[in-house]
C-alpha cells in the first residue's frame, strides 16, 4: 500500500457530521464518482508545483468539479501539508 501524503479524515466516532472543507468530502464523492483519497493525492501532487487557485481551476477544467468542492479539497489538502 502506498503511504498518503494527505490522509482523508476518518468518520467521527460520535457520528456528527465533519466541519469545515471535509464537510464536502461526501457530496464529492456521490458527485464525482471516486473515493475522496484519490482527490487528495492528486491535488497534494499537484500542489509541489501550482499555486492554489491554479489546482482549484484545473480541477474544475480537467475534471468537471464545481468551485466549491474544487476549492475545498485544495483548501484541506494545503492545510494538511502546512501543519
Amino acid at each position: 500500500m502506498t503511504a498518503h501524503r494527505v490522509t482523508a479524515p476518518e468518520p467521527a466516532a460520535d457520528g456528527s457530521t465533519p466541519k469545515g472543507p471535509a464537510s464536502y468530502f461526501p457530496s464529492i464523492e456521490k458527485t464525482y464518482g471516486r473515493p475522496v483519497q484519490e482527490w487528495l493525492d492528486l491535488v497534494a501532487d499537484r500542489l509541489d508545483d501550482h499555486r492554489h487557485m491554479e489546482v482549484v481551476g484545473w480541477l474544475k477544467a480537467e475534471h468537471g468539479m464545481g468551485h466549491g468542492h474544487a476549492n475545498a479539497i485544495v483548501g484541506y489538502v494545503r492545510n494538511a501539508l502546512a501543519g
